[in-house]
């Protein structure tokens, strides 16, 4: 009796996962939108075609960074370090990504300029002197 009962339970150990997975993989793979105007639903895929490929920025400090290192390309460090300082200033949640943003304009200062020296002159007091520090990690040849 007792063997039989192990049985049953490695059975169960081994196919309930299976029977488990592959009916919650079919229940998803149909799924009605709300815009589709036919009565049928559409077939969502892991392989479809029309899948968005680029996806902005979610995050506020991802969209505060690219738009500073845009103005640092188009204008010149200063702006864009000015303009982080008053993001910062206007919304303090921001204050815990200053530092990594500040490095990122430092790194993108050199890549502009081409030498460290030039992309020190901009330097100033903004996130502990990140930007200093984003300048000296580059290496250039």
């Amino acid at each position: 009796m007792n063997s039989a009962a192990r049985r049953i339970g490695r059975t169960l150990a081994l196919v309930l996962p299976v029977v488990l997975v592959l009916s919650g993989t079919l229940a998803v793979t149909r799924v009605p939108w709300a815009t589709v105007t036919s009565t049928d639903s559409q077939m969502l895929t892991a392989s479809s075609g029309r899948a968005s490929t680029k996806a902005g920025p979610r995050r506020p400090e991802d969209a505060l960074r690219k738009r500073l290192l845009v103005e640092l390309q188009q204008k010149d460090p200063g702006v864009a370090l000015t303009h982080l300082q008053e993001a910062t200033t206007k919304r303090p949640s921001l204050a815990k990504f200053c530092v990594p943003i500040a490095r990122a304009l430092g790194r993108a200062a050199v890549a502009k300029y081409g030498a460290a020296h030039r992309a020190q002159a901009y330097s100033r007091p903004v996130c502990d002197t990140s930007f200093a520090s984003g300048v000296a990690d580059v290496d250039i040849p």
